[in-house]
């Protein structure tokens, strides 16, 4: 069977003001950004086809360290059609960690919890995620069947390497490609490091937040394609997914531009490539329904309806 030609956002962020702070927008340099964002919004920003295909469901990730939010964007899948998937946030340290997650699954959306996310790149420790307490809470995700999303900065990609040689059975997706220092256009050590993780199978990376490691007013297709090159080599592209990082891409040109990049990029591969890169790696990663059983649930519900 052919796959249907959908579009899968595997990373974006949504917050309200009104209803919950976020704090790291009180920075200067993002002032572009600092209001509420909703699904609706979205719909209306993401109109740029990647290959002929339209936007179809999202991945929801956090954004603070606040299992309130997670509630939150939880919630909000439940009612919202657009949302797949969430990313959500828990304390991995805690001695509570399980329960935590028992909790949230048991909650309202908490079917859509698929994998949790902690801002390791703020983390001035080195070996942040070897603790032995990040590493039980990590256990602990991994036996309720989560996956973890890797959130480090190019200096911090051992981390993640000695993450996967630790628990090889815990399926990580390194985010934004471990950011790396486009801007700066030494990509070589980064290179080498996400060789290293990507030798390890149960590691998928996505193709997202790239324009904004670049310049962000004056970056084009060509400053992106030596990452694009290396991601595409190290990991394949049926181990790609393609994320917006949207809103916070609209510092660097927005959720359109950076589709018709990724557009560019994808010329060349295969009908098979892109749609692992667009659909496939992040519908099995985060376990999303495809559209033909999406079909056959609404036609059971029709079915059933009175």
């Amino acid at each position: 069977m052919i796959p249907a030609p959908v579009l899968i956002d595997a990373h974006h962020h949504l917050w309200d003001l009104s209803n919950r702070p976020q704090p790291w927008l009180d920075d200067p340099d993002v002032t572009a950004i600092r209001r509420t964002f909703t699904p609706e919004d979205l719909r209306a920003t993401a109109t740029q086809p990647i290959a002929g295909r339209r936007l179809h469901r999202t991945v929801v990730v956090q954004c603070i360290p606040d299992v309130p939010e997670t509630e939150d964007l939880l919630a909000l899948a439940e009612q919202e059609t657009l949302i797949g998937a969430v990313v959500g946030w828990a304390d991995l340290t805690s001695p509570a960690i399980g329960d935590l997650l028992d909790g949230l699954l048991a909650g309202p959306g908490g079917a859509y919890l698929r994998s949790l996310r902690h801002l390791v790149q703020g983390e001035t420790d080195p070996g942040w995620l070897q603790r032995p307490e990040v590493i039980r809470g990590l256990a602990a995700a991994r036996d309720r069947g989560l996956g973890y999303d890797v959130l480090v900065r190019s200096h911090q990609l051992d981390q993640a390497t000695r993450l996967a040689e630790c628990l090889p059975d815990l399926p990580q997706v390194l985010n934004h490609a471990g950011k790396p220092p486009i801007a700066d256009g030494d990509l070589a050590d980064w290179g080498r490091q996400v060789r290293l993780l990507a030798a390890h199978p149960q590691v998928v990376c996505k193709v997202s937040g790239l324009i904004t490691e670049a310049d962000h007013t004056r970056w084009t297709t060509a400053d992106i394609r030596p990452a694009w090159d290396v991601l595409a080599s190290a990991f394949g592209p049926d181990r790609l997914m393609f994320g917006s990082d949207w809103p916070v891409a609209n510092l660097a040109g927005g959720w359109n531009r950076w589709a018709a990049t990724v557009d560019e990029l994808l010329d060349g591969c295969s009908a098979t490539e892109i749609h692992a890169v667009l659909a496939g790696t992040a519908t099995a990663f985060y376990r999303l329904p495809s559209v033909s059983e999406e079909a056959d649930v609404a036609a059971d519900s029709a079915t059933h309806t009175i």
